[in-house]
């Protein structure tokens, strides 16, 4: 089944769930600050990416525009990257969506992008 990792207070997450909703697919949504995605769960992102970490940052967002975060992330090794992400849900891309199973990797929500990843 579709995870759906989400932070209520953003819209492009609302807009996946209603998306998602009017498609008739199964998801859990997961709050992604109290619950982070975990290692593996990462791994399977960043690999379905290419291994572009920054494909899985949430670049606008206030914990990433830190005074040196961008730099910090840089300077780690992929292990210490996940980890920090895993540690901290406000750095991660949202929505993101993963089912390992189905193939399905998506951070963001961009509507071609999801029809063609979850058939609909």
């Amino acid at each position: 089944m579709l995870k759906l990792y989400t932070y209520r207070g953003c819209s492009t997450c609302r807009n996946a769930v209603k998306w998602l909703r009017a498609h008739h697919v199964e998801f859990t949504e997961i709050p992604i600050r109290e619950t982070p995605p975990d290692l593996a769960e990462l791994r399977s992102m960043l690999l379905s990416r290419g291994g572009k970490l920054r494909d899985l940052c949430n670049t606008s967002g206030q914990d990433y525009r830190a005074p040196g975060m961008k730099e910090k992330l840089a300077m780690l090794t992929e292990t210490e990257a996940l980890t920090l992400l895993a540690g901290n849900g406000n750095l991660i891309k949202r929505p993101f969506a993963l089912d390992v199973a189905a193939g399905v990797f998506l951070t963001g929500f961009k509507e071609p992008e999801w029809q063609a990843a979850l058939g609909c």
